[in-house]
């Protein structure tokens, strides 16, 4: 809002000049004046900390910015939320398209940030000043090591602002040259969640139990009881509750992901306190179960146009897998392709296992980007085939 009443004010500032000065009104336009703005550049350090945000622009990306099970990821997002952190603001995204559109942005004033590996070129040099080269050329470099992925490793990176930016240029610079030993702890170990904002320090743990306890029993696991109720509130063989639990947390109660997933149903932070499971809850099986059905429930209202029950259990595990965002963008581009959006095999599996394709999560039918449809696909069809052993081994 201070943004628009400054500009606002400057036009006005401009025209009167104009008027005062003789000049017919089409000579000196408000577009010219905002322009003049942009490129003065009002908002450096000093006013992006009196406004109380930064404006932070990326691109979708599985280094850059992801959202998984409603929480947003990235290392380039995480690290940007550290530095805003630092600075005692509040950050805000604005995910574009190219990377064009990012310093058109920019330039214009509607970002100050961008957190995104921008190869560092001569060409750009006139257009915007660029920040923490070295820190995150190195940081990539090693994870591209550890992750074994060379991709990762893409010559000399940096992010940018305005070259009329200093103080943040400066700040930035002297923030990733203090922190950059700590990248790999700010974007891996400590990942603030939910709504509360809070830090959790869970480590990434899962003691994974048999697939079935005691066959001859026909007992599944030691929470058979728990599936069974819990199952009737949505409507689900308990069969297949159980195998889903299987598939996340390995019936292990104290399970923790490294995305941050908590518990015997693998709630996110946010998700369960959307779904009425308090902090102190989120490892008790009871709890989980009833905050995962609730998320169940709700997917099934949300995919109650596929009529079809048992069709619909593929997008519903799909959903709460990736989130029903992603599901959904899957089936916008089988709809563009002329292909039945209401059917998983062979139609919406086929472009989820295409979303971590830039040229499909790019498309402008995609609302929530980036994500890693592999493991979405692999997830359904492991949940389908263990619930028809479960079927054809455990009486219902």
């Amino acid at each position: 809002m201070k943004r628009i009443i400054l500009l606002s004010y400057l036009a006005v500032v401009a025209v009167m000049t104009s008027c005062n000065s003789g000049t017919q009104s089409g000579d000196s336009s408000v577009f010219s004046s905002h322009e003049q703005v942009a490129d003065d550049d009002l908002f450096d350090l000093h006013e992006i900390q009196d406004n109380g945000e930064i404006i932070v622009l990326t691109l979708y990306g599985p280094t850059s910015y992801f959202e998984f099970r409603g929480e947003n990821f990235g290392s380039q997002y995480m690290l940007a939320d550290e530095y805003a952190n630092s600075i005692g603001v509040s950050m805000r995204v604005d995910v574009c398209r190219s990377q064009s559109e990012m310093i058109e942005k920019l330039q214009k004033g509607d970002g100050d940030v961008i957190a995104y590996n921008i190869t560092v070129a001569d060409s750009l040099k006139d257009k915007v000043a660029f920040c923490g080269a070295k820190p995150l050329t190195h940081y990539l470099d090693s994870m591209a090591v550890v992750r074994g992925d060379r991709s990762l490793s893409c010559g000399t990176v940096a992010w940018a602002v305005r070259k009329s930016s200093t103080d943040l240029s400066k700040s930035l610079v002297a923030w990733m040259d203090a922190n950059e030993s700590r990248f790999f702890d700010m974007t891996t170990l400590h990942r603030r969640g939910g709504k509360s904002g809070k830090y959790r320090n869970y480590a990434p743990r899962r003691k994974v139990a048999a697939p079935i306890l005691n066959l001859a029993k026909g007992q599944i696991s030691i929470y058979d009881n728990l599936f069974k109720t819990y199952s009737s509130k949505c409507n689900w063989d308990w069969r297949l509750l159980a195998a889903q639990a299987y598939q996340e947390s390995g019936f292990d109660p104290n399970a923790v992901s490294w995305m941050g997933a908590l518990g015997l149903m693998q709630l996110m932070p946010s998700t369960a306190t959307d779904m009425g499971v308090g902090e102190n809850e989120v490892f008790s099986p009871d709890a989980s179960l009833r905050g995962a059905v609730r998320l169940i429930s709700r997917l099934d209202n949300h995919y109650s146009s596929i009529t079809n029950p048992d069709e619909r259990i593929n997008f519903i595990l799909a959903a709460y897998n990736a989130g029903p965002g992603h599901v959904d963008d899957a089936r916008a581009l089988c709809k563009k392709n002329g292909r039945n959006e209401n059917v998983w095999k062979g139609n919406v599996d086929s472009y989820v296992l295409r979303m971590s394709e830039a040229r499909y999560y790019n498309d402008p039918a995609c609302q929530h980007g980036y994500f890693r449809g592999r493991e979405t696909y692999d997830y359904v069809n492991s949940i389908r085939t263990r619930w028809s052993e479960y079927k054809a081994k455990i009486k219902n």
